[in-house]
């Protein structure tokens, strides 16, 4: 594993990177990182770039808000500066949206496209919702928002048999810059990017715990319908970090 820098317009973003191979991007959720991707990377037969998204990680951030199309902005200057033109993408909950919108407004960069338990839209009440979260990110001691969000990502019998890798996860949180997690909320909540999908041509499987309640599999049939020759697969029993409980559900890159 080697960190690298890549230059973007508003800074730049950091990026864990492993092995070799054709070239597969890892998006990260909301308030982690890049490192958070090792137990997948390591099972990969590629060379694995995981960026900590703006304000994310070791990721540069001017304290300005931003939205999720500006983190897929970045993205594109971080890997023309890396010198990908074309990778293959892998995003999970915030970085699944990312996924989306680089995908939707640069279609021709991605070769193959996993989104795993994400969505385009929370839906008429998320500016709203997500407001309330991004308070609750810089009001509430990181510490205690913890209970909250193991709850969301893993399922009971994950947090039960694996209580090291439940605490690897916890310690990227609890790192998290929450300024940077209050604006990523805020920029979750004010995004819409169903009328991006038609525009996706890369091949797309989506991901879902069928116990996910922070992006439900409605919200994954969505993508699966909005976005042609999907496919669909629900996984049973997991919530909302399905490639992280269960590392061998993601496809290989080829």
């Amino acid at each position: 594993m080697i960190r690298l820098t890549a230059p973007t317009a508003n800074g730049h973003l950091s990026v864990v990177r492993w092995g070799a191979g054709e070239p597969v991007v890892l998006l990260h959720p909301l308030a982690m990182a890049g490192e958070l991707w090792e137990p997948v990377a390591t099972r990969l037969a590629a060379a694995v770039y995981a960026p900590d998204l703006r304000g994310h990680g070791s990721s540069s951030w001017d304290g300005q808000p931003f939205t999720i199309e500006d983190m897929a902005v970045d993205l594109a200057q971080a890997l023309d500066g890396l010198g990908l033109p074309i990778v293959h993408m892998l995003g999970m909950s915030m970085g699944g949206s990312v996924a989306i919108a680089f995908a939707g407004l640069y279609p021709s960069r991605v070769r193959s496209l996993v989104l795993a338990d994400t969505t385009a839209w929370y839906g008429p009440e998320a500016p709203s919702t997500w407001a309330d979260r991004a308070t609750r990110a810089t009001a509430v001691p990181r510490p205690e928002q913890v209970p909250f969000q193991v709850d969301r990502w893993f399922s009971p019998a994950f947090v039960a048999s694996s209580p090291a890798e439940v605490q690897r996860v916890v310690d990227i949180f609890l790192r998290t810059n929450s300024e940077a997690h209050a604006a990523g909320s805020v920029a979750m909540g004010a995004m819409d990017f169903r009328p991006l999908l038609s525009s996706i041509k890369a091949p797309t499987v989506v991901l879902v715990g069928e116990d996910d309640y922070a992006t439900p599999p409605s919200m994954a049939s969505v993508l699966h319908q909005g976005i042609a020759g999907a496919a669909l697969s629900v996984v049973p029993g997991l919530r909302h970090m399905t490639l992280i409980e269960r590392p061998g559900l993601t496809p290989e890159f080829r």
